[in-house]
């Protein structure tokens, strides 16, 4: 099969640091060539694959110090549009940005929701282009869509087994790893520690937007003796990072979409001490790979029970559903099922609205849908475009 992969521009594939998204989309696209498909990575040019790269800019925008992503991004669907006809198959990663693009060889792509879902904002583009199939990565975040969207399926996230080994041992501190965010808790991580009197190592991306939040609620807590920052991390820390932890601490306060950093730590054997928020409920089996708490309290419970935890179990719950070889069959089965029952979608610029074929208007033989049904808080002139 002849495979596009459309990823984000922020960072490379895979990403020198922080990036989980381009991690997935790096893990999915080696696995797709390995298995002899003809795989084609649109991303920034200091990305590394074994596919046909197609690169868009030089560097990966955020280290390269580019603060407005839209221009690159514009220029990067114009050249898949450009393309489209080379592949069987469009697989995008950019959030809702191609959908306009792409009406008329809907039935040739699927997007993959990688954020959150649950905004009100966001619901009205997902009405807008029904005919777009869409990916969830977890039930969560599948049940926050809005009734009409073309969610074809939810496939959870998969990373390579051998990327991050099993280490049997762990050890004696506990570790938080991801986004330096109001919505990720590291005050809670923090904590925590404190009350379980155990170290607490934080690695975290600190973004433009979250520097303040970090220098006036983070950084004064960090002035403790069981309390050490060590920065933004990449795969080859992540391995020793995770391994020797005696637990991740992922105590969110948000509707996680997924949680790559779950399945990472579970990878390494290590227990994760979660809040049941979200996806963290399909990732964390309670009582085998981790455990779900909802107070401080539980947490620090738990944080003294973590070692009592099987650790050649949390990893046998990770390869059971979470490694990239059962992300890429699921991924494969979707392709194959878009494909056999594709039709090209018409546009019905007479009429103003868009035709949708059978498959996608549930059997029935055409359903239309208006151009702009959308809540009534948007004020738009009677042709329905802004200007």
């Amino acid at each position: 099969m002849r495979i596009a992969q459309i990823a984000p521009l922020a960072e490379s594939v895979p990403p020198l640091l922080y990036g989980g998204t381009e991690r997935v989309v790096s893990w999915l696209t080696e696995e797709l060539v390995r298995q002899g498909h003809e795989v084609t990575l649109f991303a920034s040019g200091d990305s590394k694959t074994s596919a046909r790269l197609c690169p868009l800019c030089p560097k990966a925008l955020r280290l390269a110090g580019v603060e407005d992503h839209l221009a690159s991004h514009l220029v990067l669907l114009d050249q898949v549009r450009r393309l489209a006809d080379d592949f069987d198959l469009l697989h995008f990663h950019t959030d809702l940005i191609q959908f306009p693009l792409f009406q008329d060889v809907a039935s040739k792509t699927v997007t993959t929701l990688h954020g959150r879902v649950d905004l009100p904002d966001c619901h009205p583009v997902y009405r807008a282009f029904p005919q777009l199939p869409l990916v969830s990565i977890s039930q969560s975040q599948r049940l926050s869509m809005p009734i009409g969207a073309n969610v074809a399926a939810t496939i959870h996230h998969g990373l390579p087994p051998d990327l991050i080994p099993l280490n049997p041992r762990g050890g004696d501190h506990l570790v938080f790893l991801g986004r330096m965010s109001p919505e990720k808790r590291p005050d809670r991580a923090i904590e925590i520690a404190k009350r379980a009197g155990v170290p607490l190592k934080i690695a975290a991306k600190i973004s433009v937007a979250n520097r303040s939040y970090f220098n006036e609620c983070i950084k004064p807590l960090m002035d403790h003796p069981l309390i050490e920052f060590v920065g933004e991390i990449g795969d080859q820390e992540k391995p020793r990072f995770l391994g020797e932890a005696l637990a991740v601490l992922f105590p969110i306060d948000w509707c996680e979409p997924f949680g790559l950093v779950m399945i990472e730590a579970m990878a390494a054997g290590t227990p994760v001490i979660a809040w049941p928020t979200g996806s963290v409920p399909e990732v964390v089996a309670d009582g085998v790979s981790g455990f779900l708490v909802s107070s401080v309290e539980e947490a620090v419970s738990a944080v003294h029970k973590a070692s009592a935890l099987s650790r050649q179990a949390v990893r046998g719950h990770f390869e059971a559903g979470f490694t990239v070889q059962q992300m890429a069959a699921r991924y494969c089965r979707l392709y194959d099922a878009l494909l056999a029952r594709g039709r090209p979608i018409r546009i019905d610029a007479r009429a103003g609205g868009i035709s949708v074929p059978p498959h996608a208007a549930g059997g029935r033989r055409e359903n239309r849908i208006p151009p702009f049904e959308i809540e009534s808080r948007y004020s738009l002139p009677a042709s329905g475009c802004a200007r």
